[in-house]
């Protein structure tokens, strides 16, 4: 626990004590992990609309003739192929190939690139990107100077298309656009960490309150709700979109963790090319990362372990981890992600988790758990 004192707020942080939310400390920023319920809020989400505050995210600006060329080579992905007012999902990868955070890579201008990083890697990202681009380019932790919100479900986009008085539905996903909305100057793009469709929308600072306003006053006759924490995590974790510290981390590669589609290999060296081509060749890998859904009573959560099934049903020989798990409010039922060995990896496969000395049958499902169908 951080001492009261290095607790970091949004600047939307008043709005949320007013709203009723309940204060926790995540990353260095006290926010909000509900409002009115987990899941209420999951479903405003998953049926309507609902708003995030998620500024406390960290915002990274590469400036210069060489930013493009310095961030292509911190990631996996091809950021040479960005064109401006499009965007891109990517590993940050160390030269063994383990991930240093995921990140999404906007092109502002042909000189002037930024990163959004995790919250809870900003410094070490930042101090990361330094020491690999050196005098290549400038490299500023701007994330003090944003607020970042997020608009998802299905009734993000004709909400905001009303509120900012132009039609949004042209913009394609992962590409993003200047809008103003009540005023605020804002980029706003169609990205999120929902399996909805929706907006993360970056403004000024001091504007975060006015368009937390504005979108919550807007949204009210389609049932916009207030989320936190709590709804972002079972939301992602229904889409299999992956949190670092938890599913992905130093220890993990892209491929291991299902996310080869991002690793473009035919972009030339980056670090990590070479462990990372490695483990993309067949064989290349000893475990990975799988969807499972219980099939007993309990739910498996973080650091539960995993097990082959034993006589009669229970615990086995221990194979892998649980690194994320909750019980899925659209489905009713236990989720949950974890690294396995390729040999149990394949959907259908029956294993069991330790729940706290409880053995739950559990079996490998394709993934994502919920996908949209709009």
């Amino acid at each position: 626990m951080s001492n009261s004192a290095d607790v970091k707020q949004t600047p939307l942080y008043p709005l949320h004590v007013e709203l009723g939310g309940r204060m926790v400390e995540f990353a260095g920023y006290m926010m909000p992990v509900q409002y009115s319920g987990l899941s209420a809020e999951h479903a405003a989400v998953r049926t309507a609309v609902g708003l995030f505050d998620v500024s406390h995210m960290g915002e990274v600006e590469f400036k210069g003739p060489s930013a493009l060329d310095a961030v292509h080579r911190l990631v996996t992905n091809n950021v040479l192929g960005l064109v401006d007012g499009k965007a891109l999902y990517t590993p940050i990868t160390y030269s063994d190939g383990g991930i240093v955070d995921d990140c999404l890579v906007y092109r502002l201008a042909e000189d002037h690139v930024l990163v959004v990083v995790n919250a809870s890697n900003i410094q070490k990202d930042f101090d990361w990107f330094v020491e690999q681009t050196g005098d290549r380019c400038v490299v500023e932790n701007n994330s003090d100077d944003y607020a970042l919100l997020a608009l998802q479900g299905r009734e993000a986009m004709g909400l905001l298309s009303e509120l900012c008085g132009e039609d949004l539905s042209a913009l394609k996903p992962f590409w993003f656009r200047e809008v103003t909305v009540a005023g605020v100057r804002c980029t706003a793009s169609r990205t999120g960490y929902t399996g909805e469709d929706g907006f993360e929308i970056l403004c000024a600072a001091d504007d975060g309150p006015t368009l937390w306003k504005a979108l919550m006053a807007a949204g009210e006759p389609a049932g916009i709700l207030p989320c936190g924490l709590g709804a972002r995590d079972t939301l992602r974790l229904e889409a299999r979109l992956p949190l670092y510290g938890n599913d992905i981390d130093a220890t993990t590669n892209p491929i291991e963790a299902g996310l080869g589609w991002t690793v473009k290999l035919k972009k030339g060296e980056f670090i990590g090319f070479s462990p990372i081509k490695a483990a993309k060749k067949k064989g290349g890998i000893s475990r990975k990362l799988v969807c499972m859904e219980m099939r007993s009573r309990g739910f498996a959560r973080q650091h539960h372990t995993i097990h082959l099934p034993g006589p009669d049903g229970g615990v086995g020989e221990e194979i892998g981890v649980v690194t994320s798990g909750t019980k899925s409010p659209t489905l009713g039922k236990g989720i949950a992600l974890g690294y396995v060995p390729v040999a149990q990896a394949a959907a259908g496969t029956a294993l069991v988790v330790d729940v706290r000395g409880k053995p739950v049958q559990v079996e490998v499902v394709p993934g994502p758990f919920y996908k949209r169908e709009y």
